[in-house]
């Protein structure tokens, strides 16, 4: 279906009310801040005494940096684990079963299955529940300091992340035409293997720039560690707001660090889908027609690499 068919031009009066809606649009939101920053200065949050502490160094090295130290520790672990365990379910959900019934077959439906409910469920589940439940069950067992808010933290962000990252993937290889699978199988390859060497590459090529964008969510989802006294950027950051009695200053500078993260973040994502385009492939796109197999026993490309 062409975007033509979803979207027609607007035409002169179509055009002149989105103005008209855009105009006053833009008031309000104008309005909105004004008063915001009106109502912030008549408290005092502008006052230069609030914003001093942040040219002394003491304040960097005893409070924010030790606490981007801690949101970067938990971000990457939960990066690493979540891409490893979501590949791993992405592949468990992308084998097909034998259609000749069997042993093995009604064991690999209900691995399917039990794979299928657990994507399921950890989507639905908001990532804060699950790390006050790991971090419950953690204190329960005499766990619940030193390594247990870490613990709580990276596993609510896993548990979350690779269902998301394991469904990404599948929509990567739901992308790919059917004569990818049909070559791995005809060259003597297994379900598995097919799925494993030329399905899952291509797939995780594809969807790259939404699995880099995945890490903005990673990003910002560490600061729900401050509910389980993990010191990520905004728990380390407390004492510091009660000492100087700059709240508002505080949650600026934090909100200010994470947009320069979130924002190379980004252009990395950008950059990546880039280079994708100039290699001729359209990040999140179609992939070659079945044109490309020239007859039985050929496979086609993978990932870049030449056909066999």
């Amino acid at each position: 279906m062409s975007a033509s068919v979803l979207f027609d031009a607007p035409g002169p009066k179509a055009r002149r009310r989105n103005l008209i809606l855009g105009v006053v649009g833009c008031l309000v939101v104008a309005a909105v801040i004004g008063l915001a920053v009106w109502k912030l200065a008549e408290k005092g949050q502008f006052d230069a005494y609030k914003w001093k502490p942040f040219t002394t160094a003491s304040l960097w090295q005893n409070y924010i940096l030790p606490g981007l130290r801690g949101t970067l520790v938990a971000a990457g672990l939960a990066v690493v684990i979540s891409a490893v365990f979501g590949g791993i379910l992405a592949i468990l959900r992308l084998i097909e079963v034998p259609a000749r019934p069997s042993m093995g077959s009604y064991l690999l439906r209900g691995l399917k299955w039990l794979v299928g409910a657990w994507v399921e469920v950890t989507r639905a589940i908001p990532v804060l529940l699950m790390m006050l439940f790991i971090f419950g069950v953690l204190s329960a067992n005499g766990m619940g300091s030193g390594n247990g808010p870490l613990i709580a933290t990276v596993g609510g962000l896993v548990f979350y992340n690779s269902a998301v990252i394991c469904e990404v993937i599948r929509a990567g290889v739901g992308q790919l035409p059917n004569g990818q699978r049909e070559a791995g199988l005809a060259v003597g390859l297994s379900a598995g293997q097919t799925v494993r060497l030329i399905l899952l590459p291509q797939a995780v090529t594809a969807m790259l720039p939404s699995l880099i964008s995945q890490l903005i969510v990673v990003v910002k989802d560490t600061a729900l560690g401050y509910n389980v006294l993990y010191g990520e950027l905004l728990y380390t950051s407390k004492p510091a707001t009660a000492n100087n009695g700059n709240i508002f200053a505080m949650l600026v500078v934090i909100a200010a660090i994470y947009i320069a993260i979130n924002y190379t973040i980004g252009k990395f994502a950008e950059w990546v889908e880039h280079r994708l385009q100039q290699r001729g492939r359209t990040a999140g796109g179609p992939a070659e027609p079945d044109s490309d197999i020239a007859g039985p026993g050929t496979v086609a490309p993978v990932a870049g690499g030449p056909a066999q």
